[in-house]
């Protein structure tokens, strides 16, 4: 892993389809991120798509990464769960938990055969209802987008990239 000095640089990836209802919903909580927190100091927001390799160059400069989408956590739809670091990469070694894990897995992997991994990671994984086709989550996974972002900035207050109450 790379040492980063002491310049903090926060990537929040969204990765989703939004015309498929909650598979959208990385994209959807960046939107809201966008939106309400256009400005948050060292922070890029990423719009991941359905993700690609042309995503490295964007995101091969971050100390910490906190990467959303939709997940298989096999809980009522809206519930979300955080896997930090090494967490991080044990779920998405697993099968069939996250839609985009295989190229996600590979992401990461490029970035920690160039040394450019974040020393911080985090992916954030919501459950989703329904995948059909539609360019809005359903009202159980669009409720989770507050929640979802208050854990964002939970968060980032503990890796002390935000000051707050």
């Amino acid at each position: 892993m790379i040492d980063h000095h002491t310049d903090l640089h926060i990537t929040i990836l969204g990765i989703g389809n939004t015309l498929l209802t909650d598979e959208g919903i990385g994209i959807h909580i960046l939107n809201y991120l966008q939106h309400h927190f256009p400005n948050l100091p060292n922070t890029q927001y990423i719009d991941g798509g359905t993700l690609s390799f042309t995503l490295l160059p964007l995101i091969e400069t971050a100390t910490h990464l906190i990467v959303v989408d939709a997940a298989e956590i096999n809980q009522p739809a809206g519930c979300f769960h955080c896997w930090l670091d090494e967490q991080m990469d044990e779920f998405l070694q697993r099968p069939k938990r996250s839609v985009h894990e295989v190229s996600l897995i590979d992401l990461l992997g490029m970035l920690r055969l160039t040394e450019r991994l974040p020393l911080k990671r985090a992916l954030i994984g919501i459950q989703v209802e329904t995948t059909g086709w539609g360019d809005n989550p359903s009202p159980q996974v669009a409720a989770a987008i507050p929640r979802v972002v208050e854990e964002i900035f939970a968060l980032l207050k503990t890796w002390d990239c935000v000051k707050g109450p």
